[in-house]
């Protein structure tokens, strides 16, 4: 779920689903439902290493034509992202 797509069926449809909605209300919405600030943080720190991930470009056009190669260099991506 994403701030921009916070509308009432949206939100119905994740709680049916059994998901805890984890994103801030819109600060105009009329009835604003709580969420975890610290589930939100962590949700954008995955996001943002997706994010640095597709820097690599032999990631993000899936250059190898094997799983286990394209899993090693993720692998090597995210140990040099650690290390930086």
């Amino acid at each position: 779920m994403d701030r921009a797509y916070e509308g009432d069926e949206t939100l119905q449809l994740a709680l049916e689903l059994g998901l805890k909605p984890v994103v801030p209300p819109r600060p105009g919405r009329l009835r604003p439902w709580e969420y975890d600030r610290a589930m939100y943080r962590k949700r954008n720190e995955v996001e943002r290493l997706f994010r640095r991930l597709k820097g690599f470009r032999r990631i993000f056009s899936r250059f190898d034509k094997l799983d286990v190669m394209f899993m090693a260099f993720v692998h090597f991506a995210l140990i040099f992202e650690a290390l930086r």
